[in-house]
């Protein structure tokens, strides 16, 4: 009776330390997510995409139209408010850049 107790508990620790990479992934992407600095207009990718904060602001680029925003774009992640064209920054909602593209 006492090995079969001791080979659940092995059994039982292994899975949870094969477990724990997993978990450190998960929580570690989150908490790094929260810390993006915010994109600045000025910075040359931005430039290239003509991002600016306010999507209003972009009215006379040939590309913008009206209701066209970060917050409504597919590559906007609003959790960490970070976008997969400028992934080590964080993007204003209501911005926009000439790279916009419908959410699905």
């Amino acid at each position: 009776m006492a090995d079969r107790n001791r080979r659940d508990f092995m059994r039982n620790s292994l899975l949870g330390l094969a477990a724990l990479p997993l978990g450190a992934g998960i929580l570690s992407k989150s908490a790094f997510a929260q810390d993006l600095p915010a994109l600045d207009p000025s910075a040359e990718q931005a430039k290239a995409l003509n991002y600016v904060k306010v999507a209003s602001e972009a009215s006379d680029h040939p590309a913008y139209e009206e209701g066209e925003e970060c917050q409504n774009c597919m590559f906007y992640q609003a959790d960490s408010q970070g976008c997969q064209l400028f992934p080590q920054n964080s993007v204003e909602p209501g911005g926009w850049c000439q790279s916009w593209t419908a959410q699905a």
